[in-house]
């Protein structure tokens, strides 16, 4: 494991989730019950070049919504010790992927302050057994507890899954871009302080 490597859990009465986050190494190993949230998380570490594993299980008989919500809250908090650990990150991050029909795109400020924008209008209100619209309760727990500014938009597409699926590789990209170390100690900010 590298100097940045972020380990954690979290364990509640719906949700038993460990996440290992490496920004410098590759490799990613996600098991959770949930299929096609495994397959997007997969993209997403795949095409964003680092390191992801998570292991997670919950209440999933009642609705993936927990599950889904708590990796994003996780993932959000091992983004923020990664960015503690590397000291200053280039802070911005931006990516456009296309996937068949479909365009999606993901921009990232780690500014301090959270917010999430998503702009999607998925055809299809499921993928498979998945609810598309746990995607947004992903995306805003991220942001949230990464305390970060994102940005998602689905472009244009016809199909649900290739729309996410184009988002999360953005997300990835945009990931790594802005958490990857500043090649100088100055913070990016005209305050000095983020």
């Amino acid at each position: 494991m590298g100097n940045r490597t972020v380990v954690l859990k979290r364990k509640t009465k719906e949700t038993d989730i460990k996440l290992t986050l490496d920004m410098d190494a590759k490799g990613v190993e996600i098991d959770t019950p949930v299929a096609f949230f495994n397959h997007m998380l997969t993209a997403m570490a795949f095409h964003g070049g680092f390191a992801l594993k998570v292991k997670a299980d919950g209440d999933v008989d009642v609705d993936p919504h927990h599950l889904v919500e708590d990796i994003g809250l996780v993932l959000g908090d091992a983004l923020a010790k990664s960015a503690e650990k590397a000291g200053v990150v280039k802070r911005y991050g931006y990516s456009i992927i296309p996937m068949d029909e479909a365009v999606s795109e993901a921009v990232i400020d780690i500014c301090g302050r959270p917010s999430m924008v998503l702009n999607a209008e998925f055809p299809q209100a499921y993928s498979g057994t998945f609810d598309m619209a746990l995607i947004r309760e992903f995306l805003i727990a991220l942001s949230n507890r990464a305390q970060i500014a994102l940005h998602c938009t689905c472009r244009y597409g016809q199909n649900s899954h290739h729309m996410a699926e184009a988002l999360f590789k953005a997300l990835g990209k945009a990931i790594a871009q802005s958490y990857a170390a500043a090649d100088s100690d100055q913070v990016l900010s005209t305050k000095g302080l983020i």
